[in-house]
This record gives structure tokens, C-alpha cells and sequence, in this order.
């Protein structure tokens, strides 16, 4: 559906918002046995990702981009074959489906409990009589020794799988799903008929997560874009020495550089863009790189792999202009940060857009203690006060940008009241147009655009983390996993140069 609303009909100047929500889960998976050691790419698929499609779906107008990690999209495939196949290889989802719980093993009970109490307790677990009960009764045994949870029936761990699973369901399947109503009011006894409504539920969820992207994508509502396959951070592979640039006394690896890092960088780049397609039906036309991790070679690669968009922190823009003059200060913000950029130099010109870092925590850390309304209105007026403060006939072009699952479980009923005031204000704003990266860059393309293109000379390599590469490089003990992992790498190679590694050998070692 073509996005329409009242600014689009309008010459004057309008304020273009880029909403980009990351979707992202590490591999939960145990390669040598196929068993998933952690249950959070299923919990945030039931969660998260129905309720952001569920939004969007409802708003129309309003556009987003959402940044999938092939690593998430692979595993949610994974499980959507499990739950086909019967061959359930997640502890509490084989458990939830198991008929008899009253034979559970000590070790079996005791990850039960250590599991599923694992939430936001203010919001996902105090405001449910029956689920407070079972966590009351488990405090009540805690200290009491191993053997206590002999003591435990059956019941109670079904009542404490379900009530799990119920707290972590998305919001908007809460308000449309007869099965899941109906399981929240008995509240308790659940039977082994109940749990396997709830588990057959989950299953049809997951399956249905990337199909309906891909549907709000093909009508143009939303921009799917991807990361590097397994989630790598580009700019160290490619030099350790690139985390110099924002701390030039960070200390380094003994290792000093990581063996074949520009063809592993080109691997996850590759492989990337192939998952996406398969996936998604086309090639994507950005990419956030792996926690906003950038630097000029990084940015090269990008351009050579056809990418024409990137994204990155505010952080890493200021440093790049201050560099540029040589630390004499940076002007208001409203001057410089909403435009994209483009990097001199670079044969294959890659737009870089830095993120509006205020913006995106008060979404990120803070909206979550207000009322929905409250925050969506308080959101809308900062945008608005951006557009008043900008200078000149340009159109602002506004990125707000972070993780699209992780920040609702702080929220009153998982985000619904915010993220449902938010697209309605901005859906009918008479100067805000939700538009997405890869839009802009088109309008640049085709001489449309509105909005000045800034020039980098140079930029200064970093992350959305502070402008820096501190959170994974500079410090002992990071330093020691660069090292460790730099002589797994020389290994890697020694032995796979040796040609004596059949194929399937060949893929377990590179995984």
C-alpha cells in the first residue's frame, strides 16, 4: 500500500522519521548436539515479533524499517521445523508438551524452576494472582536442599510451564486468541489437552513470523534490511588497530591482526545477503552493521556487496566532525546530525545515517515508566521541536534506531499502549512523514530528495556503544577471547588447507 498522509500532498518542508527496529538473537543453538541451551528466540518470536507486525499492520500509513540478523531468521526457521517434525530440541518446549510430569528427574524440575521465573517480575509476573502463587510456594522451598523439589507434583510444574508461556505472549495475540484467554482465566490445573493447545499455538506463531514481514514488505509498508550473517563485528575482523581511532591508547590483542579477517568479513557479508534473499524474495538494500560497527574499510566492503544504505550511533558522526576540526567543538546537533552522509573517497558510495542517540533511549530506557499516551505524545513533540529548530528549506531527516525486542517486557502490557499512540500520532501528523532508509536514498538517486546529503572526509571507527569498540576489545580479559579465538582461527586454517576434511567435516569446523 503506498504511504499517504497529510504531508505527503504538501511542498512545504516535512521531517522525515526513520523508525529502525533491530531484531536480534545469538545463536542459542549447541552445534554438536542441535539442542537450543537458551529458550529466547522462541519467547521474543511469540512476544516481540507478533506484536511489532501486529502494530504495523494496524497502522497502515506509518512505515518502519525492521533489520532481521540472519542468525534470528535461521534459528526461527530451525523451530518452525521442530514443531513440524515433533522433534522438539528446546528443554521447557519439550517439557510443555511432555504428557506425564510427574516423572520428571530432579535435574528436569530444577531447570523448570530456575527457567521460568526468569522475567520482569513487576510487570509479567505480580500482576497474576496464580502465577504469584506458584513463584510464592517456590521461595517458600528455596534453601531447603536439592531434594525438596521431589516434593513438587506434576501439577504444579504444568501450572508454572504454562503460566511461563502465557506471561511471555504477545500482547496483541492476548487480545485475539480464545485459547489463550481462556487458559488465563482458569488460572491453575491445567491439563496435558491445555498444554498442548498452548503448544501448538506457539508453533503456528513462529511459523507465521517471517511471512508476515515479508507481506508488510511487499506492500511497500516496511524496509527489511540485514546484518552480517552471524553477527560479527565487521571493523575489528577487518584491524584490530581500527579501535584506536576513538581510543588511541586502548590496548590490543598480542595477537595483533585476526588470521583471513577480510574473507571471513566477506563470508558473513555474503552469506548474509543470500539468507536475505531466500527469505525475503530479494536482496537487501542496506545493512545494519553488527552493534553499528563502522570504520572506512568496513564502509568499502558495504559498498562492494551492493549495499547502498548503512547506519551507525550519533556518537560515531561527532567524532568523525570533530576530527575534522581538529576538536575545535561541534555546533547544536539540529545542524549537523539529520542527514545522511556520504564518505569521500569510496568508489562505491554508501549512505551513512547516525541515529538520534536521545531519541532512541528514551524509547530504549525511559517511555517505559510513563503512561503509553503520555510517552507517544512527549516522543512526537521532540520530533516536532527538532523540525521547528532546523534551519533552512531541508527536510530533517530523523533516524531513531535500537532493538526491537528487548525493551518491551519493561513496559505496561509489553509496549501495546505506546507503540499503538505512537503510529496513530504519526500516521496522521500534518509534517511528519515515516518513511525508511532505503526511500531516502531513492529520492537521492533520482535528484527528488528534499534534504541535503552531508560529506565526510574521513570517520573515526566505532559502534552505537559510546562511539567505541570498548565493550568488546581493550581490556584483559576481552583481549584474552581475541587471542583465544585468533589461535582457533590459525588452527581452523591448518587444518582445512590439509584437504583431509570430508564436506560435512568441512561445515561443522567453519560453524
Amino acid at each position: 500500500m503506498p504511504h499517504r498522509n497529510k504531508a505527503s500532498t504538501k511542498s512545504e518542508k516535512q521531517l522525515k522519521l526513520i523508525l529502525c527496529w533491530h531484531m536480534h538473537q545469538p545463536d542459542y543453538r549447541d552445534y554438536l548436539t542441535g539442542e537450543f541451551v537458551l529458550p529466547w528466540t522462541y519467547l521474543h518470536a511469540m512476544k516481540d515479533y507478533t506484536d511489532m507486525a501486529y502494530h504495523l499492520e494496524l497502522h497502515p500509513q506509518a512505515k518502519a524499517v525492521v533489520n532481521f540478523v540472519p542468525i534470528l531468521v535461521e534459528q526461527l526457521q530451525d523451530y518452525e521445523q521442530q514443531f513440524k517434525s515433533g522433534q522438539i530440541r528446546d528443554a521447557l518446549l519439550k517439557m510443555l508438551c511432555r504428557e506425564q510430569l510427574d516423572a520428571l528427574n530432579d535435574d528436569e524440575r530444577l531447570h523448570i524452576l530456575d527457567s521460568c521465573f526468569k522475567s520482569n517480575h513487576t510487570k509479567m509476573l505480580q500482576p497474576y494472582r496464580a502465577y504469584q502463587h506458584l513463584f510464592d510456594l517456590q521461595k517458600m522451598m528455596e534453601g531447603r536442599g536439592r531434594e525438596t523439589v521431589t516434593y513438587l507434583s506434576g501439577q504444579y510444574f504444568a501450572d508454572l510451564l504454562v503460566w511461563y508461556h502465557l506471561v511471555w505472549m504477545g500482547e496483541s495475540v492476548r487480545r485475539s486468541s480464545e485459547v489463550i484467554a481462556r487458559l488465563m482465566t482458569k488460572g491453575s490445573q491445567f491439563s496435558y489437552a491445555e498444554r498442548m493447545e498452548l503448544f501448538t499455538l506457539i508453533g503456528e506463531l513462529i511459523a507465521d513470523i517471517i511471512p508476515r514481514y515479508r507481506r508488510l514488505s511487499e506492500r511497500d509498508q516496511v524496509e527489511i534490511s540485514t546484518t552480517p550473517y552471524n553477527h560479527p563485528i565487521l571493523p575489528l575482523l577487518l584491524d584490530f588497530n581500527s579501535a584506536r581511532e576513538s581510543e588511541p591508547d586502548a590496548p590490543l590483542p598480542q595477537a595483533g591482526y585476526y588470521p583471513g579477517g577480510l574473507r571471513r568479513a566477506q563470508a558473513h557479508l555474503v552469506k548474509a545477503i543470500e539468507s536475505h534473499q531466500r527469505n525475503f524474495g530479494k536482496k537487501p538494500r542496506g545493512m545494519w552493521p553488527s552493534e553499528g560497527s563502522v570504520s572506512r574499510p568496513t564502509l568499502k566492503l558495504l559498498g562492494e556487496h551492493g549495499c547502498k544504505w548503512t547506519a551507525t550511533g550519533q556518537a560515531v558522526l561527532s567524532h568523525s566532525l570533530q576530527r575534522e576540526t581538529n576538536g575545535r567543538g561541534l555546533p547544536e546537533k539540529s545542524a549537523y546530525l539529520y542527514k545522511p552522509y556520504l564518505l569521500e573517497g569510496v568508489s562505491k558510495p554508501v549512505y551513512c545515517f547516525f541515529r538520534d542517540d536521545h531519541l532512541s533511549d528514551r524509547i530504549g530506557f525511559e517511555y517505559a515508566k510513563w503512561k503509553g499516551d503520555d510517552a507517544a505524545a512527549d516522543f512526537v513533540h521532540q520530533i516536532e521541536e527538532i523540525y521547528r529548530n532546523s534551519n533552512g528549506e531541508h527536510d530533517p531527516v530523523v533516524s531513531v534506531i535500537l532493538d526491537g525486542e528487548n525493551a518491551w517486557e519493561y513496559y505496561p502490557y509489553n509496549g501495546h499502549y505506546f507503540l499503538s499512540e505512537l503510529y496513530a500520532r504519526l500516521e496522521k501528523h500534518p509534517f511528519i512523514r515515516t518513511t525508511t532508509f532505503d526511500e531516502c536514498v531513492r529520492e537521492i538517486e533520482k535528484h527528488t530528495a528534499h534534504f541535503s546529503v552531508g560529506k565526510l572526509k574521513q570517520v573515526v571507527s566505532g559502534s552505537w556503544v559510546y562511539g567505541t569498540f570498548s565493550t568488546w576489545i581493550g581490556s584483559p580479559d576481552k583481549n584474552r577471547g581475541w587471542d583465544l579465538l585468533c589461535e582457533a582461527k590459525r588452527s581452523y586454517d591448518i587444518v582445512t588447507n590439509s584437504g583431509r576434511l570430508s564436506e560435512e567435516e568441512m561445515r561443522l569446523a567453519t560453524e
